[in-house]
């Protein structure tokens, strides 16, 4: 039998053997958060607290971290407050850890377009520069490397970054890693084509191995996406042990105690022995944390945390504002306290869907002194524009927005003639009068451009935007701001406000249901010829909100209730109040006559000029 022969194999080509096995052979096994501890790095400007990352700061990010790399686990879920360094834990750490330690595809879906470049430019950008490993794996000098603000080719995969409102980004990408960020504030629809949140999870169809990372502030109960996912997961809840007792609990906003009127160095109370310790004591136990399943059995992982547990904000701050929130709800104005429970307590708002009832206000109508009560400060004014007829409403405001009907008007006329319209223009400008003789003129004016007439309306606008008569078009959803920036982008080139009518409608509803006179209050006069009439009242209360489901998701809509049809009067209250928003006078009485208008002038011309 012939012997086999020997090859003598170089020294050289054995050390480069040596170092090629070295390449292939698989990395040691190593969570999100060791990865992060070993080699990320917080940027100057891009934190508060730049240089090494240390999840010990904020020991409760170990456990949400390590759920997302931990091969088992398909989905993550976190539902929680504003201020635990969600965005730098869970999505840049991610985008990091896969980058470097298992390079894949991923996607970052933000809510819009914008936003995504923003979190491109302030977020990922820093993190590539300054986290040495990795430096130069994104190519940003060679033209032919792709790479741009929303994209990011690297070896062995890329980071697309998408928005939520923009159907062709989501479209033909394949990903294995999807990090979709406060989804609460994602779109029903992307344009046509469907929920965003679906859309994108359609693309990650060939990976067996995928990964979803779904990250929210919540928002409102009804539509929630956060809420639903996190009831489909293990729903954990973050349990530190008692300083006294060691008894395991998760910090619920109910144990916190604190005076009202001294609400410095507040105290939690342990649910089972009932000591109370400081926010140091509590928060020193943090590191000994565990998160606790409610429903182990699930396949996705989901985490719910409140500011309680924050390592980046005091007891101090989360009391002072809900004492801020709490005041404003007393006096009928729900929004802050909307904020308050989503931002501080990581909760869904769960709105009011019942309406106003119209016998209650015309009920409670009023005899005033004259045609101006004497809490006044400034009046501002809503038009409707109809076939037939100009329908308008005068309001005059006061202190903490406490408003009063002053006139309900309709002037009829043909609009294709300049009659009705020279009639519309001597109303805008007459003057009003307090019980002491005190003259009052309109401040401001919203006068509706979506419906009749549009472009004849955006002309009327236009010449008289001197008196701070403004040209708006409404737009519905509970997602549209109230009021945006004016544009002239309409064949007149007049400037243009756009109103988010359901959020003004909401506002309004609440108003309406404070009580008591004072901040908030809607006072309405006595007497059918100022134009409050029954009829004004089921006008006014028209509408009801309630939860409609679009393309499979829920949505706040508004909807006419019962057989009247007419809702002019709601309208034109909403573009009333958004005059006032715009011009954003101060609503302070001033012992010198007509010294409050000449503030109310100044401030609303600086308000509203800009951009225009």
């Amino acid at each position: 039998m012939a012997k086999r022969k020997t090859i003598a194999v170089p020294p050289q080509t054995k050390a480069m053997l040596a170092r090629v096995v070295a390449k292939l052979k698989p990395p040691p096994a190593m969570t999100l958060s060791q990865w992060a501890d070993k080699e990320r790095r917080l940027s100057q400007g891009a934190s508060a607290l730049p240089g090494r990352w240390r999840t010990d700061k904020a020991p409760y990010q170990r456990g949400m971290m390590d759920a997302i790399s931990d091969p088992h686990v398909r989905k993550v879920v976190v539902k929680s407050c504003a201020q635990i360094g969600k965005t730098d834990a869970l999505v840049l750490n991610t985008i990091g850890y896969y980058m470097n330690y298992n390079p894949s595809p991923i996607m970052v879906l933000q809510p819009t377009l914008d936003m995504g470049q923003g979190f491109s430019k302030e977020k990922l950008s820093p993190m590539l520069r300054d986290t040495p490993c990795l430096r130069g794996l994104v190519d940003n000098r060679s033209r032919m490397s792709g790479n741009t603000i929303l994209l990011k080719n690297y070896p062995g995969g890329y980071l697309v970054i998408v928005g939520a409102n923009s159907p062709a980004s989501l479209a033909s990408r394949p990903i294995k890693v999807l990090l979709a960020d406060e989804i609460d504030r994602y779109p029903a629809s992307a344009g046509t084509e469907g929920d965003p949140l679906s859309l994108a999870e359609k693309r990650q169809t060939t990976f067996w191995d995928k990964k979803q990372v779904f990250v929210s502030t919540p928002t409102l109960e009804q539509t929630s996406r956060i809420k639903v996912e996190f009831e489909h997961s293990t729903q954990e809840e973050f349990e530190i042990p008692c300083p006294s007792c060691g008894h395991y609990q998760p910090l619920v906003w109910a144990n916190l105690k604190f005076d009202p009127e001294n609400p410095k160095d507040p105290q939690y109370v342990c649910e089972w022995c009932g000591v109370a310790d400081s926010e140091t004591h509590w928060k020193k136990q943090m590191i000994r944390g565990e998160w606790v399943a409610k429903c182990p059995g699930e396949a996705a992982r989901g985490f719910h945390l409140t500011t309680l547990c924050s390592s980046f904000c005091s007891w101090d701050e989360v009391v002072e504002k809900f004492l801020k929130a709490k005041e404003q709800l007393n006096a009928g104005d729900p929004e802050l306290m909307k904020t308050w429970v989503n931002t501080e307590l990581g909760e869904t708002w769960t709105e009011q869907g019942e309406t106003v009832e119209e016998a209650d206000l015309y009920g409670r109508r009023e005899a005033y002194k004259a045609d101006v009560p004497d809490d006044v400060v400034v009046l501002t004014a809503g038009v409707d524009t109809q076939d037939d007829r100009f329908e308008v409403e005068v309001v005059g405001w006061g202190a903490g927005k406490e408003s009063w009907g002053i006139r309900y008007q309709k002037i009829y006329g043909d609009l294709l003639k300049d009659t009705v319209w020279k009639d519309l223009d001597e109303f805008l400008n007459r003057t009003w009068y307090k019980a002491d003789g005190t003259p009052m003129k309109i401040i401001a004016t919203c006068m509706d451009s979506g419906g009749h007439f549009p472009d004849e309306v955006l002309r009327f606008c236009k010449d008289r935007w001197h008196r701070r008569i403004f040209a708006i078009k409404g737009r519905g959803g509970t997602d549209v701001p109230y009021l945006k920036n004016p544009t002239k982008n309409n064949r007149v080139k007049a400037p243009l406000f756009t109103i988010g009518v359901d959020t003004g409608k909401g506002i309004l509803y609440q108003r309406l249901k404070v009580k008591m006179p004072g901040p908030n209050y809607c006072h309405f006069p006595q007497g059918e010829a100022a134009g409050y009439d029954y009829n004004y009242f089921r006008g006014l209360t028209a509408e009801k909100m309630v939860v409609r489901y679009r393309k499979g998701r829920a949505v706040i809509a508004w909807e006419l209730k019962g057989d009247y049809k007419r809702n002019e009067p709601l309208d034109l209250r909403n573009y009333a109040t958004a005059a006032l928003e715009i011009t954003n006078p101060v609503l302070e009485s001033s012992p010198v006559a007509g010294e409050a208008q000449r503030t109310v002038r100044r401030t609303g011309r600086r308000q509203v000029s800009g951009g225009i």
